[in-house]
């Protein structure tokens, strides 16, 4: 009799382990699968930040490119209203000396 339950254990143990290997396997497999989502969406969220850096970098040229834009738009405008006034001035010179000559 003492032996049937020695069997017994044997055999329950052996089940027990059976179902342990296949269980951790299991489980083993899940925290890969756990592991690889957290490492992929790290990688999608430094992407992301990646992303919004170079965006703001773009951002930050296109406002650079544009205050630019507008210095020269100043400048031209300033030169251009310099050439009338030159234009004038000159106008000017020649209708006094035009004057001086007829009288």
């Amino acid at each position: 009799m003492d032996n049937g339950y020695i069997i017994l254990g044997i055999v329950a143990l052996l089940f027990l382990s059976m179902y342990g290997y296949a269980y951790a396997s299991v489980t083993m497999e899940k925290m890969r699968a756990k592991k690889a989502r957290k490492e992929e969406i790290r990688r999608e969220e430094a992407e992301r930040q990646e992303k919004v850096r170079k965006q703001a970098i773009r951002d930050e040229k296109l406002r650079k490119s544009e205050m630019r834009h507008q210095e020269i738009q100043h400048e031209l405008k300033v030169l251009e209203q310099q050439k009338l006034d030159l234009e004038k001035i000159n106008k000017q010179k020649v209708e006094s000396l035009k004057t001086k000559k007829t009288g």
